[in-house]
């Protein structure tokens, strides 16, 4: 039976799902109230009809509390381009209200009733800056207002502008190059009541806050710039980079060109003309959206199990059941078998449970632990956004979330390493690559030391910015700096023939003190 505000809790949930004759006559006698009604005629789309009644039903047994509060709503419903008043209703616990067995942020159930039937997350929402109760500011009410939140904007990225030829001696860059070497092993930093903590490394400036990256129920709208890092994966000075403007968001291949052209218009400095300074000189290579902007191959120590997943929906669930479909939004790790399985994996994919859910919105890479067990992820983009060094593993603790990729930042540091040269850009390919280990991590601080040694984990590829940089790369040519093989001061030249004599098996061919595998020639 619903409560007053129409949010059940576990003993009414139980009691009602048992029947009887109350349920029955409630059912018998149940109606829809002129107020409930008046608000559903503004409901965009057709689907869930039942849930958005019941909703919308909730909302109102909370809004008849506040004088003025259902006329507001109604005022703002019907005259989307005028201002109005904030909208509240107290906040949970858990920032949460449960509809009819399904739990959801309240911002982000009524702007899916009267806004946007397909938003998915509240990473697509962001609030107005009219809004005096925001989700994000963690106050004790929340504003429901539909039109006090708007979708992460897309603005386009612009083109890496790469030079056609370059105007140094061979063997040298237009900017100093330095690689940065990888730890013995990774560091590790973990998420508590007080944000980020190193144990490996003790840095103060880790400490996050109340508006630290990772919280149980990250802030739709903020954006968080990290301590200006010595660690640039590429070997750059840590910048800072700019993230309040959103990103581009993904969107299917047919529905770029009319996005591009509607966002022509606009002022934004991603949005500018370049016309005025490609020349002749530079040759501009743009971003593009893939029909699959993911890839997931899934690990058990070193070896790979089952096919790979190509990701297409915008939100994806990596979970331990065993659901055999081939669900375009569902990659089931339970389903999946292998002859060579010990004990210490099965433990662990049992505990792999609801998993982790993966949110692509607005050009931004969200994980979301939906399990009972912390999951571990290496991210470059996001260690250099956070300062962190390049191989840092973060633990996220169930139910936190964490921005593990961001295109925008990806593209400003792909325009800077432009300038370092060839090595430089190559560099960024492994911060294409997130690694993600279920249940057990590995670092400095646990007896596994690579990901290769924790018993089940997944391997992201990011298409879209791993295709850039091929585009990039291609234009660029080769590396400039000379590379020799050279071993002990003998330089072998008989690899070389060994491509000429066309073999078709692996050889290995020993040189003085050099021993050389051939790989198999077409």
């Amino acid at each position: 039976m619903l409560s007053s505000g129409g949010i059940m809790d576990a003993d009414e949930e139980q009691s009602s799902s048992s029947g009887g004759p109350i349920s029955s006559l409630n059912s018998l006698f149940s109606f829809t109230s002129p107020a409930v009604k008046k608000l559903l005629g503004w409901k965009q789309g057709d689907e869930e009809e039942k849930w958005a009644e019941k909703a919308v039903d909730s909302l109102v047994k909370k809004l008849k509390k506040k004088k003025g509060a259902i006329e507001e709503l109604e005022r703002a419903l019907s005259s989307p381009g005028q201002a109005s008043e904030c909208v509240t209703i107290p906040r949970s616990l858990d920032g949460r209200l449960q509809v009819s067995h399904r739990k959801g942020l309240p911002h982000v159930i009524y702007c899916r009733v009267w806004r946007w039937p397909d938003l998915q997350s509240h990473h697509e929402l962001k609030p107005m800056d009219n809004c005096r109760f925001p989700f994000s500011a963690k106050q004790k009410d929340v504003c429901i207002n539909p039109y006090h939140y708007k979708r992460v904007e897309s603005p386009v990225l612009p083109p890496v502008l790469v030079p056609r030829h370059s105007e140094f001696a061979p063997g040298h860059s237009l900017l100093p190059f330095q690689q940065i070497p990888e730890p013995a092993m990774p560091h590790n930093v973990s998420y508590s009541s007080g944000g980020f903590t190193n144990n490996s490394q003790g840095h103060s400036h880790l400490s996050g806050g109340p508006n630290s990256p990772m919280s149980s129920v990250p802030s739709p709208g903020s954006q968080h710039s990290g301590p200006q890092s010595p660690y640039g994966s590429n070997g750059l000075p840590g910048c800072l980079f700019p993230v309040e403007t959103p990103p581009p968001a993904y969107s299917p291949p047919e529905d770029r060109d009319s996005q591009q052209g509607q966002n022509s218009g606009l002022s934004d400095p991603a949005a500018m003309d370049t016309s005025s300074i490609i020349s002749s000189e530079v040759a501009p290579v743009s971003y593009q959206e893939p029909v699959y902007w993911a890839d997931i191959a899934y690990y058990e120590l070193n070896c790979r199990v089952g096919e790979v997943f190509h990701c297409q929906t915008n939100v994806i669930v990596i979970d331990g059941f065993t659901n055999p479909c081939n669900n375009s939004d569902r990659f089931c790790l339970g389903q999946l078998s292998n002859v060579n399985r010990n004990s210490t994996i099965e433990n662990t994919r049992r505990h792999i449970g609801k998993g982790v859910q993966l949110f692509y919105i607005g050009g931004e890479v969200y994980a979301q632990n939906k399990s009972d067990s912390a999951i571990f992820v290496q991210s470059r983009n996001c260690n250099h956004h956070h300062g962190f060094h390049p191989s840092t593993v973060c633990k996220i603790p169930p139910g936190c979330s964490l921005k593990i990729f961001n295109n925008q930042e990806f593209a400003q540091l792909l325009s800077q390493s432009v300038n370092h040269g060839f090595e430089a850009v190559y560099e960024l390919t492994k911060m294409c690559t997130i690694r993600m280990s279920f249940v057990k991590g590995w670092g400095a601080e646990y007896h596994r030391q690579d990901v290769t040694s924790t018993p089940c984990w997944v391997e992201i590829h990011l298409n879209g910015p791993l295709q850039w940089l091929d585009k990039v790369l291609v234009q660029m040519g080769s590396p400039i700096n000379a590379i020799s093989s050279k071993v002990c001061g003998v330089k072998y030249e008989p690899c070389r023939q060994l491509w000429d004599l066309q073999i078709t098996r692996p050889i290995v061919l020993t040189i003085p003190s050099v021993c050389i595998e051939a790989v198999q020639l077409a």
